[in-house]
């Protein structure tokens, strides 16, 4: 080491006087460098001077030669001789260079070292090219797909100075891999791939120009080198080479297909846990798993008719709906392993798609041996499927196969389940109602959700006039089929089935030349009918008709059958319901006229026991009247004589009027209907009720409303102005300080016909709920003046006009009493 001290300019002068590469390093940063060096790494001055001498060391090299420095900076001895380094160039090629160190000293303290560098210029070409093969032969274990391993061969070939192509085999002749024209002695790669051997072309010249090499690997495959350093003596080198290449691309297809193998096992497993789930995937969302899995644009499901066996579209994804997705989903067919798109096909696809499609793959579904469905997968334009893509679709429609069976499986397991339900309800039903309307419209009802119909029609068939009558129908023609009649004769469908006692089906109505009502048939839209008898003990109850409204149907035998089940539990429960209500009808009867008897048998009484008593007690009241007529006239009376006259004139009056209402009341009427004109009968019986009961004496407001247009109505004008004048009477009483008695009437329907209404409002203190249900008991009256056999009579007068008569009371707001009469009924009773 030199004693001087340089300061960082010295250093400078010195190296620049050298013309071989020289830089200066100080604690590890090239502190100055010279052009020679400046030259040799292909930068600026700028660009090296201070950065980290290891930068210019090659990276495998680079931690060997940090620890040495290190070493050296520390103290330890300098080699005596040079070192051989690569030096890594700014265009991509590595300079190798000798390196001779020199310690030097600072003026500011420390030192460094003077790196004195030689290019090795005289090294053989061959050498270099050798080490770019072999460095190219390590790059191409990191290539892990055979593309790549491709892509690093042909790169590393020219950055060792060659011109390189890839050839492969295609069963006719040599292709170039990259689309560009063959060589045009391409026939010597046949033969080096023929001989495995390398065979050199370039016969238009004195040395070779250019060498086939056979690859080997998975495909059969030629490298074409072209190049200065091509010849004969380098034949072992390139060879090697090449086989270096074929290695790494059956290793890259073994990787890759075991990739491929774990990535297909993978997949298989996610959908076949997918399918497995508890509710079973619908077939879109099998599609949309699988499609992404084949790297598909689009998937496409057919099956098969159960009818027709034609396979008809029944799922897509990636593809439009209607009639375009029926065309393209349907270009590809397949045989018993499955088929991939040829070229036509493709053409095809790109036309119906207008482009975005263009490959495809198709495998068929089978159940049984038996083919019974088509799952087919598309694809991009320029992206073909290939066998192990078609294997995989394979295995997978095999897992379609299965969630198709257990959805089947679970669809008729619920609808069995449904079927059981609904059966379950019929009986349930039908079973706790016991009137043939209600049980009928129920199984109308019923019928439509059992059998998947549109609509459910019962007839019942009328003996006595041999017709078919409609009793009942689904909720849509309820109220008209009501008044449908159709006769037992003919050859209309119902007619037929009543006559032969079986099921009959019309499974196309447009293409069937008769056999139906076609005037029905047009009015309820239908498109296929089945009709089913309803027959109880060899009897004939009625016709059972359903009908799709949706189109053509065929009715199998299963529906059938379960249709028969159901009708003959119907017809059970419509018999059972008839003797039922024939018994109640029969009960009714019998309670009705043991009622009359006894009612006429007290009233009998009654009026007997009225008679005697009018007759017993009313002479002695003649001759009390005719006393106090005399008294009054004998004595003019006054004081409290008078008074005592005049409690035994009214108690008198009171007990005739007693008689003469029990008379009233147990004196069999019949009254003569006739039509009357009610706002007269109101006007004349409200003013008798205002003399009555005193309202002239009050003030009492009497208000009377008649809807107007009323018709007239037929009655018995005296005894309703009796039962009008009673209540309106009682209405008057009840407000003792005055106020508004309101009668109003009106037509309404009430229990299925039309009739008058008459309602008698008052403003009184109302009636006690715990005494409203006996104010028409005979003899019961919270009056004290009063027989109790007013409301009694009012009653039994609407009675006999087949009226009715209810009180609704309100307390401390009023009484209503509602009349109601029939509008239309017989001039007289019979």
């Amino acid at each position: 080491m030199s004693t001087k001290r340089y300061s960082e300019a010295d250093l400078r002068v010195l190296v620049d006087t050298f013309r071989n590469p020289m830089l200066a390093v100080v604690e590890g940063r090239v502190l100055v460098a010279n052009d020679a060096y400046v030259a040799l790494v292909g930068l600026r001055r700028v660009q090296v001077e201070g950065r980290p001498v290891m930068d210019f060391i090659q990276p495998e090299d680079r931690s060997r030669v940090v620890e040495r420095y290190w070493r050296v900076e520390s103290g330890a001895p300098l080699h005596d001789g040079s070192q051989l380094f690569q030096v890594p160039c700014a265009d991509g090629v590595a300079r190798e260079v000798a390196v001779t160190a020199s310690r030097f000293a600072l003026e500011r303290g420390g030192g460094g070292l003077l790196l004195n560098c030689t290019p090795m210029e005289n090294r053989p070409p061959e050498m270099s090219v050798a080490e770019r093969l072999v460095e190219t032969s390590a790059g191409l274990v990191s290539a892990h797909s055979e593309n790549a391993v491709r892509r690093v061969a042909l790169k590393g070939l020219e950055a060792a100075g060659f011109r390189a192509r890839l050839l492969r085999w295609e069963g006719e002749g040599l292709l170039a891999r990259d689309g560009e024209p063959l060589p045009e002695d391409a026939r010597l790669g046949l033969e080096s791939l023929a001989d495995g051997r390398p065979v050199f072309g370039g016969a238009d010249q004195a040395a070779p120009s250019h060498v086939y090499l056979p690859v080997g690997g998975p495909q059969a495959e030629v490298l074409w080198v072209e190049g200065h350093w091509v010849a004969p003596r380098h034949g072992s080198v390139l060879m090697l080479f090449a086989k270096v290449v074929g290695a790494a691309l059956t290793d890259a297809r073994v990787q890759a297909e075991s990739a491929r193998s774990r990535w297909e096992m993978e997949a298989v497993a996610q959908v076949a846990r997918f399918v497995a789930q508890p509710s079973p995937p619908t077939q879109e969302d099998f599609l949309a798993r699988v499609a992404p899995l084949l790297q598909a644009d689009a998937a496409a499901l057919h099956l098969s008719s159960p009818a027709e066996g034609a396979l008809t579209l029944a799922a897509h994804v990636g593809l439009h709906d209607g009639a375009d997705a029926q065309r393209l989903a349907g270009v590809l067919s397949c045989g018993a392993e499955g088929a991939l798109s040829s070229a036509a096909d493709e053409a095809a696809l790109a036309a119906h798609s207008g482009g975005r499609l263009g490959a495809g793959a198709a495998v068929c579904l089978k159940r049984g041996g038996e083919v019974c469905g088509l799952l087919q997968v598309l694809r991009a334009p320029g992206r073909p499927f290939d066998e192990r893509d078609l294997r995989l679709l394979g295995t997978l429609s095999e897992l379609l196969v299965t969630l198709l069976e257990q959805r089947r499986l679970r669809a008729e397991s619920s609808r069995q389940l449904d079927e059981t339900r609904l059966l379950l309800d019929l009986a349930r039903t039908t079973s706790g109602v016991l009137e043939t309307s209600s049980i009928l419209d129920v199984a109308a009802d019923f019928l439509v959700r059992l059998l998947d119909v549109s609509n459910c029609y019962i007839l019942l068939y009328d003996e006595s006039a041999r017709l078919l009558r409609g009793a009942a129908a689904s909720i849509a023609h309820r109220e008209f089929f009501r008044t449908v009649v159709l006769p037992l004769h003919g050859d209309g469908l119902t007619a037929r089935v009543a006559r032969e006692r079986r099921p009959i089906a019309v499974e196309d109505v447009a293409a069937a030349e008769g056999g139906f009502n076609p005037e029905l048939a047009h009015r309820f839209d239908e498109k296929a009918l089945l009709a089913l008898p309803l027959t109880s003990r060899e009897e004939l109850i009625g016709v059972v008709v359903v009908d799709d409204t949706r189109g053509p149907r065929a009715f199998g035998p299963e529906l059938i059958e379960l249709a028969e089940a159901t009708c003959g539990q119907l017809a059970l429960s419509i018999a059972n319901a008839r003797l039922y209500e024939s018994l109640w009808a029969s009960y009714a009867e019998l309670a009705a006229t043991r009622a009359e008897m006894v009612k006429r048998e007290r009233l009998a009484a009654l009026g007997e026991l009225s008679a005697i008593v009018a007759h017993e007690v009313r002479n002695p009241l003649g001759v009390i009247f005719n006393a106090v007529a005399s008294l009054r006239r004998l004595l003019v009376p006054g004081g409290d004589a008078a008074m005592l006259l005049d409690i035994l004139g009214e108690e008198s009056d009171r007990l005739n009027r007693i008689v003469g209402d029990l008379l009233d009341y147990t004196r069999p009427r019949d009254p003569v209907l006739q039509q009357e004109d009610l706002g007269r009968v109101l006007q004349d019986s409200l003013e008798a009720a205002r003399m009555q009961g005193g309202g002239a004496d009050r003030s009492i407001r009497i208000q009377s409303d008649v809807e107007p247009g009323l018709p007239p109505v037929p009655m018995d004008r005296r005894l309703i102005r009796q039962a009008l004048v009673n209540v309106a009477v009682n209405a008057i009483q009840s407000m003792p300080q005055g106020g508004l008695v309101q009668v109003r009437a009106r037509r309404e329907a009430h229990a299925g016909r039309e009739q008058l209404r008459i309602d008698v409002v008052d403003q009184g203190p109302g009636i006690p709920a715990e005494l409203l249900h006996r104010v028409f008991e005979p003899f019961f009256t919270t009056k004290a003046q009063g027989t109790g056999l007013g409301l009694a009579v009012v009653r039994r007068i609407l009675e006999e006009h087949r009226g009715e008569i209810a009180v609704d009371s309100i307390p401390g707001r009023g009484t209503t009493f509602t009349f109601r009469l029939p509008l239309s009924q017989p001039p007289s009773f019979p």
